[in-house]
C-alpha cells in the first residue's frame, strides 16, 4: 500500500507495484471466477482477467445478444461459457455484473449457489446498499466484495489493451473467510485497474448515482442543451452552436484537461478565454450547488433507487426508453452532432489517405 496526497489529503491506494499481477494470480489460483452477465461491465472484466491468466467462465442466457457476443469473444459453450445457473454452481467467486434490475430479478436463483465459503462480487453497491428495496441480503457465511472501475467496461478493455488501466474503487461488505480484503484487491488488479482506492458499498453507490445524474451525464447533457438553445435563439447557425458547445469540448478541451488539469488549460488559452472562464465559473458553481445537494439528498434517501427500480421493472420500460432516446436523437442538437461527426470522419480518412 502507498499513501498518496490528493490535493493535500492523504489517502491509501494500492498499485501494481504493491500488489503485482503475479501475487494476484497466486492468491486466486484455486478459484473459478464466474462472470454472471455479459452486458456493460461483463465483457471488459472477463476478457481482461482471461488475458491476465485467471480461470474465468461466463454465465449468460443462451440465445440472447449477450450470448452471441460472448461467442464472438471466444468463450466456448461447455468449456468457458455456460448457463447462468451452471456458471454460478461452478464458480467460487461469483461476479454479479447484471444490471441493477437484472440483479433483483435473478437474486432468488443466484443465492442458491452461494454456498458457504464462496465469494459474491459486485461492481456497484446498489443491490446491497438499498437491500430493503432489492431484497439482496447475502448469507453471513460468504465473502461479499466490490471492485468498481471508474468508467465503462468498454473503456476498461480499451485501456487494458493499450497497456494502461482504469482506476477502481474496492470495498468489503462481508468477510466470512478472513481473506476478503486481499481477494478484492486481487480481483481489482485482475480486471486491469490502474490503481485501487478503498471505499464502502454505500459511498460507492452514493457517489456513482450522484456522478451519473450530475457532471458525468445528466448535468452535462442539460448544460449542453441550454447553451445550444441560447446560441440558436440568438441567431447562430446549428453548426456554429454545436461546434462551440460540444465539438470543442469533447475533441479539444476535455482531453487536455484530463492530461494536464484545469489550471493548465486556463494558463494555455487566450487572456479573453482566461478571464471569461475565471470570472464565470463561480456563478455556474453557485447555481449548481443547490441542485447537486438536492440530488445527493435524493440518492441518500433511497428515492433515486426507488424510482430506478420502479421504472426499470415496468413491462413497457424498453419502449418508453426508446421513445425518450428517440426524442434526444431526433433533436436538432444531436442531428447536427451526427453530421459533424460524419464530416470529422471524412477529414480523418482524407488525412490517413
Amino acid at each position: 500500500m502507498a499513501t498518496i496526497n490528493f490535493g493535500g489529503v492523504p489517502e491509501t491506494v494500492i498499485t501494481r507495484d504493491e500488489f503485482p499481477l503475479a501475487k494476484a494470480l497466486d492468491f486466486l489460483k484455486d478459484d473459478t471466477i464466474a462472470i454472471i452477465g455479459y452486458g456493460v461491465q461483463g465483457p471488459g472484466q472477463a476478457l481482461n482477467m482471461r488475458d491476465n491468466g485467471f480461470h474465468v467462465i461466463v454465465g449468460q442466457r443462451e440465445g440472447t445478444p449477450s450470448w452471441e457476443r460472448a461467442l464472438k469473444d471466444g468463450w466456448v459453450p461447455g468449456e468457458s461459457l455456460f448457463s447462468i445457473e451452471e456458471a454460478a454452481d461452478k464458480g467460487t467467486i461469483i461476479c454479479n455484473l447484471l444490471s441493477d434490475a437484472g440483479q433483483i430479478a435473478l437474486w432468488p436463483t443466484l443465492q442458491k449457489y452461494l454456498t458457504p465459503g464462496k465469494t459474491l462480487y459486485f461492481s456497484h453497491g446498489f443491490g446491497i446498499t438499498f437491500n430493503e428495496q432489492t431484497n439482496i441480503i447475502p448469507a453471513k457465511d460468504i465473502d461479499v466484495i466490490l471492485v468498481a472501475p471508474k468508467g465503462s467496461g468498454t473503456s476498461l478493455r480499451r485501456l487494458f489493451v493499450a497497456g494502461g488501466g482504469l482506476n477502481s474503487s474496492f470495498a468489503v461488505f462481508q468477510d466470512a473467510t478472513g481473506k476478503a480484503w486481499e481477494k478484492a484487491i486481487a480481483m481489482g488488479i485482475g480486471v486491469g485497474s490502474g490503481y485501487l482506492f478503498e471505499t464502502d458499498f454505500k459511498k460507492e453507490v452514493y457517489s456513482d448515482l450522484t456522478g451519473e445524474r450530475g457532471v458525468l451525464m445528466g448535468a452535462l447533457a442539460g448544460i449542453i442543451e441550454a447553451q445550444y438553445q441560447v446560441l440558436r435563439q440568438r441567431g447562430h447557425s446549428p453548426s456554429e452552436a454545436f461546434n462551440e458547445t460540444v465539438e470543442e469540448l469533447t475533441q479539444s478541451l476535455v482531453p487536455l484537461v484530463g492530461e494536464n488539469g484545469m489550471d493548465w488549460m486556463f494558463s494555455n488559452c487566450s487572456v479573453t478565454a482566461q478571464r471569461g472562464a475565471l470570472d464565470w465559473k463561480g456563478k455556474f458553481r453557485d447555481a449548481a450547488l443547490p441542485v447537486l445537494n438536492d440530488l445527493y439528498d435524493s440518492v441518500a434517501s433511497g428515492e433515486e433507487a426507488r424510482r430506478t427500480i420502479e421504472r426499470g421493472s415496468t413491462p413497457n420500460y424498453r419502449a418508453e426508453l426508446e421513445a425518450e432516446l428517440k426524442e434526444v436523437r431526433d433533436s436538432e442538437l444531436w442531428q447536427t452532432g451526427a453530421t459533424v461527426r460524419e464530416l470529422r470522419s471524412r477529414t480523418s480518412e482524407n488525412v490517413e489517405a
